[in-house]
């Protein structure tokens, strides 16, 4: 599968944008006057490869797993509270409910790696790849098979939901600890050092910080990721949710649909997808800039500008779910400004 997608996905039909933006410079404004929402709409566009796209039928997929190197003392909460959480997003109660509502997205919670059992819920999709990952100062957290198969959980999540109409993916996910694993693969791609991609998570204080750092140092040196192969730096120093990530990057390219990357823990399994095959990219929006010091070092490599800068630093999905707002914006604006003809405006003089 892995293969397959390294060869079947396309690059963007450039056309489309040079359609999209005759659309644009017709509509009742100045050129560009409406800044980026004009770039949404022009990349929507190109990546549906249709001069006219409907707005898209919206999920927001919060992947769920645990880390084994929490028993480091590297996040602020104790590992139980993914799954409580688990159960707060089912019962609609968390912040990725309320935006995702708000954005008129639904949201999927998929059991790819949490330390539990869960019975059969609506809206919970069980595709435990592990119970938790191990503990990566250890040796590996993964095995490189079940590294694989959590990115395939994304790629026929993918899949699954372009069949139901779903023509607009967002990441998000919930895991205590992972940022920690986020830090790493952000330090192994990137080549950065450890403490320039290493922050608070939770809201740790310097000891925690410290041992944090030190934790991701000691899993780097004790697995030695090849840089060249995310899929060993997923297997040795990743999570579940983060792979299943990289997966749903990968599936929404394969099937010429867009994917709204949330924060730091999202943009790891994006820059994973991106290692694998950097046409994903042109998929992919970046929702926001992480109050973590790290995901802008991730964006950079990849070069992609955020949607928003809103000192966000939850997770779940819920920055993707606000920029979500913004890319249907972009969209509406494309779709129903009358153009100069249409409203009888005298358009730009050519000067």
């Amino acid at each position: 599968m892995l293969q397959e997608l390294r060869e079947s996905i396309k690059p963007i039909d450039e056309s489309y944008y040079e359609k999209a933006q005759k659309r644009l410079d017709n509509l009742t404004k100045p050129p560009g006057s409406l800044g980026r929402l004009e770039e949404f709409a022009r990349r929507l566009v190109a990546i549906y490869r249709d001069e006219m796209p409907e707005i898209p039928k919206k999920v927001v997929f919060t992947f769920a797993g645990d880390h084994g190197v929490s028993e480091e003392g590297v996040s602020a909460y104790p590992s139980e509270v993914t799954r409580q959480m688990v159960f707060n997003f089912i019962n609609g109660g968390a912040g990725i409910n309320v935006l995702a509502r708000h954005a008129g997205a639904d949201v999927v919670v998929v059991d790819i790696g949490v330390n539990f059992d869960f019975q059969d819920m609506e809206g919970l999709k069980k595709r435990k790849v592990v119970y938790g990952t191990r503990n990566m100062t250890k040796g590996p957290a993964m095995t490189v098979e079940e590294a694989k198969r959590c990115i395939e959980v994304g790629i026929e999540l993918a899949r699954e939901y372009a069949e139901m109409g779903y023509r607009m993916f967002a990441t998000g996910e919930m895991g205590i600890a992972n940022t920690t694993p986020s830090s790493a693969i952000a330090a192994v791609i990137t080549g950065r050092d450890v403490a320039e991609v290493t922050g608070r998570g939770t809201g740790i204080g310097d000891e925690a910080l410290q041992r944090k750092i030190n934790a991701i140092k000691k899993a780097i040196d004790v697995n030695k990721p090849d840089p060249s192969d995310p899929i060993d730096v997923l297997a040795k120093v990743g999570g579940a949710e983060i792979g299943g990530i990289a997966g749903l990057c990968l599936g929404a390219a394969q099937l010429g649909l867009p994917v709204v990357v949330d924060g730091f823990i999202s943009t790891a399994g994006a820059l994973i997808a991106y290692a694998i095959n950097p046409l994903v990219k042109d998929y992919m929006f970046s929702a926001h800039n992480s109050q973590e010091i790290g995901h802008k070092v991730m964006l950079q490599h990849m070069g992609l500008r955020p949607i928003l800068d809103l000192d966000l630093r939850l997770g779940e999905g819920t920055g993707a779910a606000v920029a979500m707002t913004l890319l249907d914006a972009g969209l509406k604006i494309y779709r129903e400004m009358a153009t100069f003809d249409e409203a009888g405006v005298t358009g730009e003089k050519q000067c």
